[in-house]
Protein backbone atom coordinates (compact mmCIF):
# COMPACT_ATOMS: atom_id res chain seq x y z
CA UNK A 1 0.00 0.00 0.00
CA UNK A 2 1.16 3.20 -1.11
CA UNK A 3 1.79 5.55 1.64
CA UNK A 4 -0.07 9.33 1.40
CA UNK A 5 1.75 12.26 1.15
CA UNK A 6 1.41 14.62 4.26
CA UNK A 7 -1.22 17.98 3.34
CA UNK A 8 1.76 20.34 2.81
CA UNK A 9 1.49 24.27 1.67
CA UNK A 10 4.50 26.05 0.09
CA UNK A 11 3.81 29.52 -0.25
CA UNK A 12 6.14 31.94 -2.80
CA UNK A 13 5.46 35.67 -1.78
CA UNK A 14 6.51 37.27 -4.91
CA UNK A 15 6.06 41.30 -5.46
CA UNK A 16 2.54 41.48 -6.60
CA UNK A 17 1.29 38.11 -5.76
CA UNK A 18 1.34 35.37 -3.38
CA UNK A 19 1.60 31.53 -4.82
CA UNK A 20 -0.06 28.98 -2.64
CA UNK A 21 0.62 25.23 -3.94
CA UNK A 22 -1.17 22.72 -1.68
CA UNK A 23 0.69 18.80 -1.89
CA UNK A 24 -0.97 16.51 -0.97
CA UNK A 25 -5.26 15.70 -0.84
CA UNK A 26 -7.32 18.54 -0.17
CA UNK A 27 -10.29 16.86 1.86
CA UNK A 28 -12.29 17.81 4.90
CA UNK A 29 -8.90 17.22 7.07
CA UNK A 30 -6.90 19.77 5.05
CA UNK A 31 -9.00 22.20 3.59
CA UNK A 32 -9.12 24.51 7.16
CA UNK A 33 -5.28 24.86 6.77
CA UNK A 34 -5.83 26.18 3.20
CA UNK A 35 -8.35 28.03 4.10
CA UNK A 36 -6.51 30.49 6.86
CA UNK A 37 -3.64 30.53 4.45
CA UNK A 38 -5.96 31.81 1.80
CA UNK A 39 -8.40 33.97 3.34
CA UNK A 40 -6.91 36.76 5.44
CA UNK A 41 -4.85 37.31 2.69
CA UNK A 42 -7.60 38.01 0.39
CA UNK A 43 -9.46 39.98 3.32
CA UNK A 44 -6.63 42.40 2.41
CA UNK A 45 -7.04 43.06 -0.89
CA UNK A 46 -4.05 40.20 -2.07
CA UNK A 47 -3.61 38.48 -5.24
CA UNK A 48 -4.06 34.69 -4.25
CA UNK A 49 -2.77 32.43 -7.36
CA UNK A 50 -3.43 28.56 -6.19
CA UNK A 51 -1.36 26.13 -7.62
CA UNK A 52 -3.21 22.65 -7.87
CA UNK A 53 -0.52 20.79 -10.21
CA UNK A 54 0.54 19.29 -6.96
CA UNK A 55 -2.91 17.76 -5.71
CA UNK A 56 -3.14 14.39 -6.08
CA UNK A 57 -7.48 15.08 -4.41
CA UNK A 58 -9.58 17.50 -4.00
CA UNK A 59 -13.06 16.82 -2.72
CA UNK A 60 -15.95 19.16 -2.17
CA UNK A 61 -14.42 20.23 1.06
CA UNK A 62 -11.43 21.48 -1.18
CA UNK A 63 -13.81 23.05 -3.86
CA UNK A 64 -15.74 24.71 -1.27
CA UNK A 65 -12.46 26.75 0.30
CA UNK A 66 -11.61 27.35 -3.58
CA UNK A 67 -15.17 28.67 -4.80
CA UNK A 68 -15.09 30.78 -1.00
CA UNK A 69 -11.95 32.57 -2.01
CA UNK A 70 -13.07 33.49 -5.29
CA UNK A 71 -16.12 34.80 -3.90
CA UNK A 72 -13.96 36.44 -0.98
CA UNK A 73 -11.58 38.11 -3.30
CA UNK A 74 -14.13 40.07 -5.41
CA UNK A 75 -16.04 41.20 -2.01
CA UNK A 76 -12.27 42.42 -0.73
CA UNK A 77 -11.11 43.84 -4.52
CA UNK A 78 -8.92 40.79 -4.36
CA UNK A 79 -7.99 38.65 -6.66
CA UNK A 80 -7.65 34.95 -6.87
CA UNK A 81 -6.71 32.45 -9.60
CA UNK A 82 -6.21 28.89 -9.86
CA UNK A 83 -3.82 27.15 -11.53
CA UNK A 84 -5.49 24.13 -13.24
CA UNK A 85 -4.21 20.58 -12.61
CA UNK A 86 -2.26 18.59 -15.28
CA UNK A 87 -4.60 17.59 -17.95
CA UNK A 88 -5.92 14.34 -17.37
CA UNK A 89 -5.66 14.26 -13.88
CA UNK A 90 -7.81 13.20 -10.87
CA UNK A 91 -7.95 17.04 -9.61
CA UNK A 92 -8.10 18.26 -13.00
CA UNK A 93 -11.26 16.36 -14.03
CA UNK A 94 -12.77 16.63 -11.05
CA UNK A 95 -12.71 20.77 -11.12
CA UNK A 96 -14.07 20.34 -14.67
CA UNK A 97 -16.94 18.35 -13.36
CA UNK A 98 -17.70 20.97 -10.50
CA UNK A 99 -17.81 23.29 -13.23
CA UNK A 100 -15.89 26.06 -11.14
CA UNK A 101 -13.38 26.17 -14.54
CA UNK A 102 -15.95 28.05 -16.06
CA UNK A 103 -16.79 30.94 -12.99
CA UNK A 104 -13.59 31.67 -11.36
CA UNK A 105 -10.04 32.56 -13.34
CA UNK A 106 -8.09 29.29 -14.43
CA UNK A 107 -4.21 29.09 -15.85
CA UNK A 108 -1.57 26.76 -17.13
CA UNK A 109 1.10 28.58 -15.42
CA UNK A 110 1.03 30.16 -12.27
CA UNK A 111 4.30 32.84 -13.73
CA UNK A 112 1.55 34.07 -16.63
CA UNK A 113 -1.79 34.96 -15.15
CA UNK A 114 -4.60 35.53 -17.28
CA UNK A 115 -4.90 39.28 -17.99
CA UNK A 116 -7.55 41.25 -15.86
Amino acid sequence: MDAVEPFTIETDERADRVVLTPHGELDMASAPELEQSIMPRLQQGSWIVLDLRALDFIDSSGLRVVVGAHRLAEENDGRFTCVRGAPGSTVHRIVEIAGIDGVIEMVDDPDQPAPV
